[in-house]
């Protein structure tokens, strides 16, 4: 994708101003009035609405997808829309490309053996949505090595994707007591939520609270000051976020992309604080 954002950035504002109006012909009026048409229409304010609250070269893309909204809001989603959400397409379809890896991974886990093979089996299932597959590769890796981190990981992401919260949190405590640092806090964000599922809010503020010290992930700021609010601390909630904001904007275009969901988020939650908090 990086090659059409650079085209389009390529192209000086005003030369592209100077493009001649090119008046719509009868059949694309006819092609556009219909139900394709509102459709079509929805798109547009989708992309719109997401550039207006992520995109930090705003000026130029909200202008293309108005002025040229024939091609301009479908170059927005592939450059700017997908890569922030790693798209990465539909589970069927990732099946499919992906069956040839996937035997020669199951094959290679049952001949060889070790741990190291099973999870890579079992991360590949992951992946493509199998799974309970991949819970059962996890789990006879770990038949191999109870104490072996990746396979535990593994076993820790499926049991969050499953909503298997109490696993969750027995898994990431198994990990962090081995490894602190394991996976530069993606392991500790994890038993945070899945401590505020659990409905333990003390244990989650109390873990975030010292999360947050080591690692300024928005979502666990965000997180965080969500339970602050719950704790009738308004001030400190708004401080969190209004430090999260201030993160997210001072970090580079690309990153800022894809963390344009929380720093919305963070905006919500601000605005329904009360303003004497």
């Amino acid at each position: 994708m990086p090659w059409l954002t650079q085209l389009a950035m390529m192209a000086p504002f005003g030369a592209i101003a100077q493009v001649p109006y090119q008046p719509y012909s009868l059949w694309q009026f006819e092609f556009l009035s219909g139900g394709f048409g509102l459709i079509y229409f929805a798109f547009v304010c989708w992309m719109l609405v997401h550039c207006i609250r992520t995109e930090p070269d705003r000026q130029f893309w909200l202008w293309l997808i108005i002025i040229v909204w024939g091609v301009g809001p479908v170059l927005y989603f592939v450059v700017r829309y997908l890569p922030s959400v790693d798209y990465r397409g539909p589970e069927f379809l990732r099946r499919w490309t992906r069956s040839r890896e996937l035997e020669r991974l199951e094959t290679a886990a049952i001949q060889i053996g070790n741990p190291h093979q099973f999870t890579r089996w079992g991360d590949a299932l992951r992946d493509v949505g199998k799974l309970d597959e991949a819970a059962e590769a996890y789990r006879r890796a770990l038949e191999k090595d109870p104490k072996d981190l990746p396979a535990l990981w593994g076993a820790a992401r499926v049991a969050a994707t499953q909503k298997r919260f109490t696993d969750v949190r027995d898994v990431t405590r198994q990990i962090l007591e081995k490894d602190p640092q394991y996976k530069f806090g993606d392991v500790s964000l994890e038993l945070g939520k899945s401590l505020v599922e659990l409905g333990d809010s003390s244990a989650a503020a109390d873990h975030m609270n010292n999360h947050v010290r080591r690692w300024r992930h928005p979502e666990a700021l965000f997180l965080l000051a969500r339970l602050r609010v719950e704790q009738g601390d308004i001030h400190s909630a708004r401080e969190l976020l209004q430090s999260m904001l201030h993160d997210i904007n001072g970090s580079p275009a690309a990153i800022a992309r894809k963390l344009g969901r929380w720093k919305s988020r963070a905006r919500q939650l601000l605005r329904k604080l009360p303003v004497s908090g």
